[in-house]
């Protein structure tokens, strides 16, 4: 017999708040998170918003000796987890840690840390390398640290799908205890990659925005939309078994009811243009939760603000749910924070959850105007009220990766 997954607490660290009621409140109102980049030098960079975290006091959390030994994209991770362990209230001594699992992925891993001893190297030489420089930078440091701060001892693994990384770690963590091999998971993913190399990098692809007006940098789905604007952060939920949830009296936040997982296998950085391998992925979803599609009530999409994933995938969803399509409310969370890489399915399962409990729909922000195609209800600039059961969760990477997930709202 099948386990059923619940979710029991959240923690997120975004651009437009460092707790997820903060990030929630502004999310609703629609809160623009991208400003100016203040902690890198922009000289010669044509890019010059991101979403960057503001007013993290991380020695609030962190001594000052972690601080040193963790990039920040693990000092994310480890703030947002302390925040949905709280949440969830759990009682460390009560819990089984051998059947206690930690499934926290990045895209990246630790770029800043990167950057720093590159140029230690070339300026100071090899002997002047951190020791610290290899568990400061490899992927897992965000897993296994928050294993050991908690003492799970269970499966402790990291994700690394791109832009998909926070939903598959998610999707993987609830296959993981509905097939009975844990009782509860810490789980989500996390992001820190604003630095001279990475914006470099994805802007010598044109993947990011070169908008000079803030205001119209980060706009999914509106036909002047340019590129994607790059986020930092962390989003992290605690989810268990309905049974272990119930026994320990948790109060129960949402369930994950579905998990889809597929690939373009098609180019290593275009989405498929017709979106079918998209499709399947939220079709399986809704297949798994034993629903039909067109019980789904609310998307929150990739909706990165790129030419191609914002088309593309607005066909995917199209082929996933025929007419229905039109019916459906949509918004994409990156209009205000812009693309978190690795955490973003994280923090917008947060948003998810979030809406279901509270019947209120986040809208896209920056929305002016449309294009033939993209002739669905992205619920722009202002958010609604609505009547809310289930959720999907839709993320797309680099790679052709596919992760969607369905949350149904617990009653």
């Amino acid at each position: 017999m099948k386990n059923r997954v619940v979710i029991t607490g959240m923690g997120a660290v975004t651009p437009i708040g460092n707790t997820e009621t903060e990030f929630w409140e502004n999310a609703k109102s629609g809160k623009l998170g991208i400003d100016t980049i203040k902690s890198i030098d922009t000289e010669g960079l044509d890019v010059k918003f991101a979403g960057e975290v503001k007013n993290l006091d991380i020695e609030k959390f962190l001594d000052k000796k972690e601080c040193r030994r963790l990039d920040k994209f693990t000092q994310y991770a480890l703030i947002a987890s302390m925040e949905a362990v709280e949440n969830a209230k759990l009682d460390l001594n009560q819990i089984d840690k051998d059947r206690f699992a930690v499934i926290v992925g990045s895209g990246i891993g630790g770029f800043n840390t990167n950057e720093k001893e590159f140029k230690t190297l070339h300026t100071k030489g090899i002997k002047r390398i951190s020791p610290m420089y290899i568990p400061m930078t490899i992927i897992n440091a965000a897993a296994a640290n928050i294993a050991i701060k908690f003492g799970a001892r269970g499966m402790c693994t990291s994700v690394v799908t791109a832009c998909a990384t926070g939903t598959n770690s998610i999707g993987d963590a609830y296959r993981h205890i509905k097939d009975g091999y844990a009782d509860i998971a810490i789980t989500g993913g996390c992001e820190s990659s604003i630095t001279p190399i990475a914006i470099a990098g994805f802007a010598n692809m044109r993947a990011l925005s070169t908008s000079k007006n803030k205001t119209k940098a980060s706009i999914p789905f509106d036909k002047d939309r340019g590129g994607f604007v790059m986020g930092e952060g962390a989003g992290i939920l605690v989810i268990e078994s309905l049974e272990h949830a119930k026994k320990r009296g948790a109060n129960i936040l949402a369930e994950i009811v579905g998990y889809g997982s597929t690939c373009d296998a098609y180019h290593i950085t275009s989405p498929s243009p017709e979106g079918v391998a998209a499709a399947n992925a939220m079709k399986n979803a809704v297949k798994e939760a034993n629903v039909k599609m067109n019980d789904v009530s609310y998307i929150n999409a990739h909706g990165t603000s790129t030419y191609y994933n914002d088309l593309y995938e607005t066909r995917a969803i199209k082929n996933a749910f025929g007419e229905d399509a039109k019916n459906i409310p949509i918004s994409s969370t990156k209009s205000m924070i812009g693309h978190l890489l690795g955490a973003a399915g994280a923090v917008e399962s947060i948003i998810c959850v979030r809406a279901l409990n509270e019947g209120f729909i986040p809208p896209t922000i920056g929305y002016t105007e449309s294009e033939e195609e993209l002739d669905l209800d992205y619920v722009p600039n202002k958010g609604r009220c609505a009547d809310l059961k289930y959720a999907l969760n839709n993320s797309l990477g680099f790679g052709g990766h596919n992760a969607c997930l369905l949350f149904k709202k617990w009653d």
